[in-house]
């Protein structure tokens, strides 16, 4: 019962007697008290990123049957003050904002097109997000109308994103430090990933222009059964989907301070590299209507790093959530599976790893070699 009681008791609040102003007020004072016992504290002497995986709030095609209640405008409420507390809140952008029209990339049972409406970008705003990347495998699911309505609608809300060809990085401000973004994927209408040479020099040229440099990819193949990070070339239906080892540390050697991973559907392990801190996927996180969400999919990490200012990791907690079915992510503090997954992965995958994992916290031993 633990694991719904925060987003229940917000419902029966709200359905409730009083006024409409006392209602939201006693809503927020709920969801307020559970943050406070997150332990999150921005501290002046560091910059706090949240980072989360995949989102996608609902697509109008080829129907609106995947479409949520109250058009997926209350899909993240549960998580809504967690997500908001940091100065850096990244997440990737899986499919693209169009009402309708476009070009699909195909149709059938095993091709998926993510049509998002216009009016859902105005959700990463509302929930705080200030920094994403569009660069995944669905992109460019509606070709070029789909390509250039994604840019023009995210200028528009003035919310700063990377990883498209128009776009591949971008920068923000943050405590008087400049935040860079670079985004990379191995698919079409992404910055190239596979590209090596030619991420290490984005990442070079951001570096002359930010202090610190965040990296998000869109990598590796899919599936519960492909949760470990297998320091190889992964190819996934024909497609060569990245060697995410090399491609992080190669990025970090560059200049990067932040690797955050996602495209598997997965949670992966993390690592410490050179004091930069490395997750390899963050699986899913919002994902409505459209993906399998069966046991380990499910599993809904927000992820908080505290950094210095020379981007070098300081300490990091994760926020259990979990997806059930067509809905968004509810907390899961009580199992900690997205925590606990995460802990039993690294262990397995980097045994030497200096990072240690108690009750919801990533904790740095000494400093990687």
């Amino acid at each position: 019962m633990k694991l719904f009681f925060i987003p229940l008791v917000i419902a029966f609040v709200i359905a409730c007697g009083g006024t409409t102003n006392q209602k939201n007020e006693n809503a927020k004072k709920l969801v307020s008290t559970a943050e406070s016992a997150t332990g999150f504290n921005m501290s002046p002497d560091t910059i706090s990123i949240n980072a989360m995986g995949d989102i996608m709030f609902g697509t109008n095609f080829p129907n609106t049957s995947k479409m949520p209640l109250n058009n997926g405008k209350d899909l993240l409420a549960p998580l809504a003050n967690y997500i908001k507390d940091a100065d850096v809140v990244f997440g990737n952008v899986e499919g693209v904002f169009l009402d309708k029209g476009g070009i699909p990339k195909g149709t059938g049972g095993q091709v998926y097109c993510f049509r998002q409406p216009v009016s859902m970008a105005q959700y990463y705003k509302d929930y705080g997000f200030n920094l994403l990347s569009v660069a995944n495998n669905h992109v460019a699911d509606f070709g070029a109308p789909g390509l250039v309505s994604t840019d023009s609608v995210l200028r528009k809300l003035n919310l700063a994103f990377a990883g498209s060809l128009k776009q591949p990085t971008t920068i923000i401000e943050v405590k008087g430090k400049k935040i860079g973004l670079a985004a990379f994927a191995p698919h079409k209408g992404s910055v190239e990933m596979n590209n090596i040479p030619g991420a290490i020099q984005i990442v070079k040229e951001l570096k002359k222009k930010a202090q610190i440099i965040v990296v998000s990819f869109h990598g590796g193949a899919e599936g519960v059964t492909r949760q470990r990070v297998p320091k190889k070339k992964e190819i996934f239906y024909g497609q060569d989907r990245g060697d995410v080892h090399d491609f992080a540390h190669k990025m970090i050697d560059a200049g990067a301070d932040v690797i955050i991973g996602h495209g598997p559907h997965v949670v992966r392990a993390v690592e410490l590299y050179k004091n930069k801190f490395i997750a390899y996927s963050l699986g899913n996180f919002c994902t409505y209507g459209m993906f399998s969400l069966g046991g380990a999919s499910g599993n809904a990490p927000l992820l908080n790093l505290q950094i210095n200012e020379k981007g070098d990791f300081v300490k990091g907690k994760i926020i259990s959530a979990k997806q059930y079915g067509e809905g968004g992510p509810v907390l899961d503090e009580e199992k900690k599976g997205a925590f606990n997954t995460i802990a039993y992965l690294t262990k397995l995958d980097f045994p030497s790893t200096s990072l240690s994992f108690e009750n919801g916290a990533i904790i740095k031993n000494k400093i990687a070699e």
